[in-house]
């Protein structure tokens, strides 16, 4: 079985979506958790049509009922787990009934997949930003390790929890220190000796703080702590939340620099634009979802005014008094197994060229790597293995609900061809086949026909925080009082209409659920 939770894979993933497909008739059972018809319901097993934000209720209940009907292993959850009275605590009062009043969904649907996800041989979870882009991202993923350790579905073939990753090579970002609380090798950026390798090597000392988030970074931003900011591809005044916010302080800086490959929206407001190679002008290393290495290779020559992100990086370096020197990237990588040996000792580039991927941890030439995580569950470890901890969470409705004056509520996402704010798929050739050429706002028959509004009709889109106009999508895809928009088109900047709350823990904006009226024009 396969739980496939906040994820429009044929859209956003589509290569995993074939094999998940692939699966299917192999005998895959897919429930799709999702409050649209997305097209993964074509080949689901059963679709929860979930109310927006209610995620943690959905998986309470299931918890509820796997306890309750005594569906999971108490043995393996004594030996591998820590806290579990706190969590049958947690859900003890999401009965079914109580959980089909917030989720929308059938008490019979939620106890019957209970059941299937508990007592599959094998089962998995995966998911994408339709779980983590709420006020509550952070305690969806909490539910969802809480479900899959509850049942011991982790940590062996077929089993486990799949996050799909939003862009190419976001895990490989992540693992090399993009994230404010890591350094190269995904570990704490506060771990001393960790650290010291680090300090040893480069013959510097680091900030042992954890950074800022977008997040923090935009509110000191806005209280004038920062004045100059250095973009690398990304495009925060069109991907961002609250755009007409976001673009004023952006109007505070003193500098704003932009590394990019095209001249994004953020770029032109920029006061310097470095440009960089793309994806097929460079050499290096991508990360998969799955913790797959693979080398990338040059494949076009780029202009000879753009350079590699780390050249650039290199120079700027040298000339704020730090002589960093790298001759390419393959040497950068062997900076990185060196130090970060745990994960990387045995993957050079001689070896990815022979086999073409690994995945980490791979800590030496003759290790084969990691294909499955975590599986230390089923090992004997001497002293015993280190349990893993539930950490039981509540179920919270998202920050601003439908009322009277904005009666739908707004969900955004991504449309197949284009890819994130556009930037890059905008530049098709002609002749191109492309199924949505522009933003449309995706509305149910029946709120449709109550505003009078035809299909392909221009419509104002509006929240308390910015207006648009879009044509109507009308499908049957959203369920009445909800509609659906993708961020894609700058000519249509969606996230004028978004809110701007944010998870405490991980800052990620609340994306998925905002309040709007429609009015016909």
């Amino acid at each position: 079985m396969l739980l496939l939770m906040g994820s429009n894979t044929t859209e956003a993933h589509p290569i995993i979506a074939n094999r998940m497909k692939k699966a299917v008739k192999q005998g895959l059972k897919i429930t799709v958790v999702d409050p649209r018809k997305i097209e993964m319901v074509k080949v689901s097993h059963r679709h929860l049509q979930i109310e927006v934000g209610s995620d943690i209720a959905l998986m309470n209940g299931m918890m509820h009922v796997i306890i309750n009907e005594g569906l999971y292993d108490a043995t393996w959850v004594e030996e591998h787990t820590t806290d579990f009275e706190r969590l049958k605590e947690q859900v003890r009062t999401y009965t079914p009934e109580y959980t089909s009043m917030i989720t929308g969904i059938s008490e019979s649907e939620i106890v019957a997949t209970a059941r299937e996800y508990a007592t599959a041989e094998n089962a998995m979870i995966a998911y994408t930003l339709g779980i983590t882009e709420h006020h509550c991202g952070v305690n969806n993923v909490f539910d969802i390790a809480n479900l899959a350790l509850l049942t011991g579905h982790i940590g062996k073939r077929g089993n486990g929890i799949m996050p799909l990753r939003g862009q190419n090579n976001v895990q490989g970002a992540g693992d090399m220190g993009c994230l404010p609380n890591l350094i190269t090798g995904g570990r704490p950026i506060t771990d001393d000796e960790y650290r010291g390798r680090f300090e040893e090597h480069w013959g510097v000392k680091i900030n042992p703080h954890v950074g800022d988030t977008q997040t923090r970074t935009f509110e000191r931003m806005e209280n004038g702590e920062v004045k100059a900011l250095y973009i690398v591809g990304e495009n925060p005044l069109l991907a961002d939340v609250h755009l007409n916010h976001t673009e004023k302080l952006f109007d505070n800086l003193d500098l704003l620099v932009v590394q990019d490959i095209f001249l994004t929206d953020t770029a032109r407001k920029a006061d310097v634009v470095l440009p960089a190679k793309s994806w097929g002008e460079v050499e290096g290393t991508y990360t998969n979802t799955d913790r797959r290495i693979q080398r990338v290779r040059e494949a076009v020559v780029a202009h000879p005014n753009v350079r590699e992100d780390w050249e650039i990086l290199c120079d700027l370096s040298r000339r704020l008094g730090y002589d960093m020197n790298y001759s390419s990237s393959e040497e950068i990588w062997e900076e990185i197994r060196l130090l970060a040996h745990e994960m990387y000792g045995g993957i050079s580039y001689s070896r990815l060229e022979k086999e073409y991927s690994l995945h980490y941890p791979c800590p030496s030439e003759d290790h084969p790597g990691t294909f499955v995580l975590h599986e230390r569950f089923y090992q004997p470890v001497e002293g015993g293995s280190k349990k893993a901890p539930f950490v039981p969470v509540s179920y919270t409705p998202p920050m601003e609900m439908p009322d009277e004056e904005y009666p739908f509520t707004l969900t955004t996402g991504r449309r197949l061809e284009s890819y994130n704010t556009h930037t890059q798929t905008r530049h098709y050739a002609d002749g191109a086949k492309i199924k949505q050429a522009e933003e449309r706002v995706d509305i149910h028959p029946q709120d449709a026909e109550g505003l009078g509004i035809t299909d392909g009709e221009l419509v104002e889109v509006s929240s308390r925080r910015g207006r648009l106009e879009v044509k109507a999508k009308v499908t049957e895809q959203v369920v009445p009082g909800l509609v659906f928009m993708s961020f894609h088109w700058s000519e249509v900047p969606t996230n004028v209409l978004t809110l701007n709350e944010y998870d405490p823990i991980s800052g990620t904006a609340e994306y998925k659920a905002c309040a709007v009226k429609i009015r016909k024009l």
